[in-house]
C-alpha cells in the first residue's frame, strides 16, 4: 500500500512538472500579446489625437489661403551686426570721405568689423528759376554715421582715413554709439510709401524783398510778411496807392528781385 501511494505521487508531480513549462509558456505569451497591442483607451486616446491634428492643419491651409499676405515690415537699422557711430569731416568732403573709408576697408581686410558708412540724406524742394525741383540735402553737413564692431584695429582703421577728423560723442578713444532712437530717426524705418514727402525749403525769408510776377499785382514790388510752407503761400506787403496792403500770393507767384 505504501509502495503504491509513492508512485501515485510521483506521477502527480510528474504531470505537473510536464505541464508546467506549457502553463508558462502560455502565459508569457498572453502577456507578451497584451504589452504589444494597445488597449482600448489607447487605442482610442491616439485616434483621437490624431483626427484633430489633421483638421487642425487643414483648417490651417484653408485661414492661410483665406488671409491676405502680410509684407515683412522692414528691419529696423539699430538691430544690424555693430553699432552706429558718428564721425565727422570736412564740410563738403563727406563723400570723399565716404569713399576713401570704404576703399580703407577692403585693403585692410576689415568688412567683419565695419560694415557700412552712411550720409544721411534728404529731399528738399527748391523754386529755381520760378519752377520746382526736388534736390538732394545733407541733413548733417560735415558728418557721416558708421556702422561698426569698435576695438582697437577698427578705431585705427576710421579714425585714420584721410578727411575724417574724429569720432563724435565721448571720448577719443572710446566714442559712444548711437541709441535706437537716434539711429531710427536718422536712417528711417518707414517703408517705401509710408516715407514723408520732400521737405520744402523756400528760396526766399520773411523780410526780403520781391517781386510779383503773375496776377493783378504783377510788376509790383514787396516785402514778405509770413511763409505758409505747408499751403505753399505766402504774405506780401505790396504797396499800394502809397499803402503797404498784405496780398496772399502763391509760391510761383512771385521772385527774387
Amino acid at each position: 500500500m505504501e509502495a503504491e501511494g509513492v508512485e501515485e505521487t510521483t506521477a502527480a508531480e510528474e504531470e505537473t512538472a510536464v505541464e508546467s513549462p506549457a502553463a508558462t509558456t502560455e502565459a508569457g505569451a498572453s502577456e507578451a500579446s497584451e504589452a504589444t497591442e494597445p488597449t482600448k483607451d489607447q487605442a482610442g486616446a491616439a485616434g483621437a489625437g490624431a483626427a484633430p491634428i489633421a483638421d487642425a492643419s487643414a483648417d490651417e491651409e484653408t485661414a492661410a489661403s483665406d488671409e491676405p499676405e502680410e509684407k515683412p515690415r522692414p528691419l529696423s537699422p539699430y538691430d544690424l551686426p555693430g553699432d552706429w557711430y558718428v564721425i565727422h569731416s570736412y564740410s563738403g568732403y563727406e563723400n570723399k570721405v565716404k569713399a576713401n573709408l570704404e576703399t580703407r576697408i577692403q585693403s585692410m581686410h576689415m568688412e567683419d568689423k565695419i560694415f557700412e558708412v552712411h550720409i544721411p540724406m534728404e529731399d528738399v524742394v527748391e523754386f529755381k528759376g520760378g519752377r520746382k525741383v526736388t534736390v538732394p540735402r545733407k541733413v548733417f553737413p560735415g558728418y557721416l554715421l558708421v556702422r561698426m564692431i569698435l576695438d582697437d584695429d577698427s578705431w585705427y582703421a576710421v579714425r585714420n582715413t584721410p578727411g575724417v577728423t574724429g569720432f563724435v560723442a565721448g571720448n577719443a578713444q572710446k566714442p559712444t554709439p548711437l541709441s535706437r532712437r537716434e539711429v531710427e530717426r536718422f536712417l528711417g524705418v518707414q517703408e517705401e510709401e509710408e516715407k514723408t514727402k520732400p521737405r520744402f525749403k523756400p528760396e526766399w525769408e520773411v523780410g526780403e524783398q520781391v517781386r510779383v510776377v503773375t496776377g493783378p499785382f504783377a510788376d509790383f514790388n514787396g516785402v514778405i510778411e509770413e511763409i505758409n510752407i505747408d499751403q505753399q503761400k505766402v504774405v506780401v506787403l505790396v504797396n499800394i496807392f502809397g499803402r503797404d496792403t498784405p496780398v496772399e500770393l502763391g509760391f510761383d507767384d512771385i521772385q527774387k528781385n
